[in-house]
């Protein structure tokens, strides 16, 4: 079993910065991706940013330039920095993750949500 478990989330100032993490703890034999999703109008939620556990990473347009997303392989931790932070950055923020548990015959990937971190950028 996979457990993701966020942090950081906040009140933040239309400028300001936050950062967020997310660890996961468990069966981990591997881990494909982590990513943050946030709901957006029309979709159940938009991809913000991606990293594979190589360093590829993507975002979304509306925050490249401003968030940088980070993995640490050896805690199994994903951060999101989020700088210049605006009020239509304001949503709640979950973590995702592709993960490989099992061993090679039996095991699988599969994909697991965190809770989710709120944001609030407001003055």
């Amino acid at each position: 079993q996979v457990q993701l478990v966020e942090s950081g989330g906040g009140l933040v100032q239309p400028g300001g910065s936050l950062r967020l993490s997310c660890a996961a703890s468990g069966s981990i034999v591997r881990i494909g991706t982590m990513s943050w999703y946030r709901p957006a109008p029309g979709k159940q939620r938009e991809l913000v940013g991606t990293i594979t556990s190589g360093g590829i990473t993507n975002y979304a347009d509306s925050v490249k330039g401003r968030f940088t997303i980070s993995i640490d392989n050896a805690k199994n931790t994903v951060n999101l920095q989020m700088n210049s932070l605006k009020p239509e950055d304001t949503a709640v923020y979950y973590c995702n993750a592709v993960i490989f548990t099992g061993d090679d015959v039996f095991g699988a990937w599969n994909q697991y949500w965190g809770q989710g971190t709120q944001v609030t950028v407001s003055s």
